[in-house]
């Protein structure tokens, strides 16, 4: 709201909100009755009465509200309503002859006057029907010092919040920047007093016309989006698309603050649809290739999100993000860019072949390798890996240096990526000259040592490339010869059903009870107790697996009697 000089004919100086109201409602006349005889431009000059003829009635309703008194928004709009009506009472007087100024300058200045007047009518109705007034009065402090200090932030916050909704950008720039200082000092105090209107009120800062109101209005929604309570009134009062036109074509700060916000809001997968179908995949990517540290990884985190949405990775391959992620693995800024673009390969590499064949043709695969090498070899990229291996021949892959890299991986990785590398050793055991390459590369015990983990999923896969493996007489003489190997296997046969792992212990076991070392083990760990529960659950390979260790144990009895 723009407040005029101590100097200005139209100032409140000590009038109190009843005085300035009487004031004000006194000009109204005379400077409608001006108005209808002013000179040239009717058309403007009509519709300016108009708006003028519509003053008394909102003012009567502003005058009635319970706060009205007691709120400064009313006096400060009082005074704006006080300074239009006097420039229209002068323009207008000065239009009863040829305009002194010129014709373009006279057009202007009535332009600009009716555009003040809109804004004062928006205002006074904001006030009244949205519940500005209200907010900004709040209730009166409690007694207890502690819930007083509080009450009154939130009365402080409640004002600036509702001064994002009414005034000039100026006016609206101080308020954010209020609103900024006040998230700084109290972020809880101004999250909690945060409604739809004031939301609504910080998205449209987004277009205003001033680049610098745009950036701080970012700042503040990118805060409020990180708070995590409000990402769902942020989406409803339609911040994606100007967030997106930021990103687009912002300042640096806008750019970034855009990113950080869509990484954010882009954790639901709805939100995600959202983005892609509001034009947001291009921007992103965008800023992956030309953006600083910050937002680069902010972009990257988002695309990766986006690519979580299975319905959205043909869009965004159409985009162009292979190419990107990739070569954000080579070279991006920091250790983020790289992760969020190893996961986003992961997705998209998921279920589709065609962008597995992309990923490939791309040079990903030699970049995800790069990558792995690492002492702490990241979950993301043994996981798209896992997704790749299919994609490329056996020969490439031994040339590639693929296996040493899931050695590595099955030796010092983290639980989920040793089971992403297990699950690549699956994909790669395609045929018996590879399962004896696996075999050589030293994977069989780290398989074994792999099926006493606490995941579940990581026991399932560790036992499902062991039951491949086997059917390979070298690997299944080394299997023979690890101690744990077949009590870890018996373990696996517990009937519960969450233990999705026993079917591949099964087939495991079967092709191990052709040795007679194996079978008495697996009898002695109480391996014939799970089975009859097994073959109860009609289980495949149960029955036969029962049969033959049965079968053994009765020759054996025989023998010794």
């Amino acid at each position: 709201m723009s407040l005029r000089g101590e100097g200005d004919p139209a100032a409140a100086g000590d009038e109190t909100a009843e005085e300035l109201l009487e004031r004000v409602r006194g000009m109204v006349p005379q400077a409608l009755a001006l108005a209808r005889a002013a000179g040239g431009f009717p058309g403007r000059w009509k519709a300016i009465a108009a708006k003028l003829g519509a003053l008394p009635a909102c003012l009567s309703d502003l005058s009635s509200h319970p706060c009205f008194a007691k709120n400064a928004l009313c006096r400060e709009l009082l005074q704006s309503v006080a300074a239009t009506l006097a420039e229209a009472a002068d323009l207008a007087a000065r239009c009863r002859e040829p305009p002194p100024d010129g014709r373009l300058r006279t057009q202007s200045a009535i332009d600009a006057l009716a555009g003040r007047l809109d804004l004062n009518l928006r205002d006074c109705a904001l006030l009244i029907k949205t519940g500005v007034l209200s907010d900004a009065s709040g209730p009166l402090p409690p007694a207890e010092p502690d819930a007083a200090v509080t009450a009154a932030a939130q009365a402080d916050v409640r004002e600036l919040l509702a001064r994002l909704q009414i005034g000039h950008t100026e006016a609206k720039n101080r308020a954010v920047d209020g609103l900024l200082e006040a998230l700084h000092q109290d972020e809880k105090s101004v999250l909690s007093v945060l409604g739809r209107a004031n939301v609504s009120a910080m998205v449209q800062l987004l277009t205003a016309s001033a680049p610098v109101v745009r950036e701080k209005a970012a700042t503040v929604i990118c805060q409020v989006a990180e708070s995590g309570t409000c990402e769902g009134l942020l989406v409803s009062e339609g911040v994606l698309p100007p967030l997106i036109r930021l990103a687009e074509s912002g300042s640096l700060v806008g750019r970034e603050k855009a990113a950080v916000t869509l990484q954010r809001l882009s954790t639901s997968p709805d939100v995600a649809r959202a983005i892609v179908g509001h034009g947001g995949a291009g921007p992103l990517i965008e800023i992956c290739q030309t953006g600083d540290s910050i937002s680069q990884s902010a972009a990257a985190g988002a695309l990766k999100n986006l690519s979580a949405v299975p319905e959205v990775r043909q869009a965004l391959a159409d985009e162009g993000i292979v190419r990107v992620m990739v070569s954000l693995l080579d070279c991006g800024a920091v250790v983020g860019s790289k992760e969020h673009a190893a996961e986003c390969l992961q997705n998209l590499t998921s279920s589709n072949d065609s962008l597995r064949r992309a990923v490939v043709s791309e040079g990903g695969l030699r970049s995800l390798l790069l990558y792995l090498d690492g002492p702490l070899p990241p979950e993301s990229a043994v996981g798209a890996l896992r997704n790749l291996v299919g994609a490329v021949s056996p020969d490439s892959l031994v040339s590639l240096g693929v296996l040493p890299r899931l050695v590595h991986v099955l030796r010092v990785g983290s639980i989920g990526a040793q089971q992403a590398a297990a699950g690549a050793i699956c994909r790669i055991s395609s045929s018996a000259e590879m399962k004896r390459v696996v075999g050589e590369h030293g994977c069989m015990p780290l398989l074994v040592r792999l099926l006493e983990a606490k995941s579940n999923g990581a026991r399932e896969v560790a036992a499902q490339a062991l039951a491949s493996l086997v059917s390979c007489p070298p690997n299944a003489r080394e299997m023979r010869k690890d101690d744990k190997g077949v009590p870890s296997l018996v373990q696996l046969l517990e009937p519960n059903p969450a233990n999705t792992a026993k079917k591949y212990a099964i087939a495991c076991l079967l092709t191990l009870s052709a040795a007679k070392r194996c079978k008495k083990l697996m009898i002695s760990h109480g391996a014939i107790g799970y089975l009859k529960k097994l073959s109860d659950m009609d289980v495949a390979g149960a029955r036969k697996l029962l049969e033959r260790l049965e079968r053994g144990r009765l020759r054996s009895l025989f023998s010794r009697n």
